[in-house]
């Protein structure tokens, strides 16, 4: 969107047909390869990172009994894998540890874009 809060429309490139072989395995030339230095713009860009130990669902009348001590059931078993979400789009899975009594996530999984279920 712009200044004025239009929209446009863009157009559909899902049904695209994907490259042929030869042309997805092509060699790029030197002139278009990039290293880290190339990156070094975006490097201070803040990113939000979840990391999601399991979801519950709950109607309105049951969130408002919620007071201390009361316990929110999860999707999870003790020992399953949490998901790392980097800016909302799921990435990596790992699980909980604790370091110098704060918690952390050790990644145990990447994600590929083709591999998220969720």
């Amino acid at each position: 969107m712009d200044e004025n809060n239009e929209s446009y429309d863009l157009p559909d490139l899902s049904e695209l047909d994907p490259l042929p072989e030869e042309a997805a395995q092509a060699e790029v030339p030197q002139q278009y390869t990039r290293s880290a230095t190339d990156l070094a713009p975006v490097f201070d860009v803040p990113v939000n990172i979840k990391a999601v130990l399991g979801r519950a669902t709950m109607d309105v009348a049951s969130l408002l009994k919620l007071a201390r001590g009361s316990l929110i059931e999860l999707d999870r078993r003790v020992g399953e894998a949490i998901d790392i979400y980097v800016n909302n789009r799921l990435v990596a899975r790992g699980e909980l540890v604790v370091v110098d009594e704060r918690l952390g996530v050790t990644m145990t999984e990447i994600i590929k874009d083709n591999d998220t279920n969720s």
